[in-house]
């Protein structure tokens, strides 16, 4: 009889010049794939969903393959600071940048105060500042509205 994890192994090639976003949490990858803009790269692209993780017991992973384009650790970091990043040039892995919350972010999210000045002033940006690294808690700029990711 065949290990069940054997039956659905699942083979994703290696990448030559590219990055590689791993150990991202179950259920994450769509929305960093969309916050990152890697919809509208004209690059190969592999979302790989619920793979099975000896450390995290499920994970999903991103891998894009083409030219290395500038991309904003700051949203990886905001939406899951546990996700690893491998930077791969000739097949190689040449980097693997540190994430950590970012002190601000901007545009990523709407603050969800419907009483909050961007609810109706449209040009302003949404700022958020990190109050609290240990959790994650982010508050709105204008109103202190608290903000906190769901893990």
């Amino acid at each position: 009889m065949t290990n069940k994890r054997e039956e659905y192994k699942l083979n994703v090639g290696k990448i030559e010049e590219g990055f590689v976003i791993d150990h991202i949490q179950p259920g994450k990858g769509m929305d960093l794939y969309y916050y990152l803009g890697l919809d509208k790269l004209n690059s190969c692209v592999a979302i790989i969903q619920n793979a099975f993780s000896r450390k995290m017991g499920k994970k999903d992973m991103i891998k894009v393959e083409g030219p290395l384009q500038p991309f904003d650790l700051d949203i990886i970091a905001f939406l899951d600071h546990t996700a690893t990043i491998d930077v791969i040039k000739d097949g190689e892995i040449i980097g693997k940048p540190k994430l950590e919350f970012p002190q601000e972010i901007v545009n990523v999210i709407k603050c969800r105060n419907p009483r909050c000045i961007t609810s109706t002033e449209h040009q302003l940006d949404n700022i958020f500042y990190l109050t609290d690294v240990k959790n994650g808690t982010y508050r709105c700029k204008y109103c202190e509205t608290k903000w906190t990711p769901i893990n």
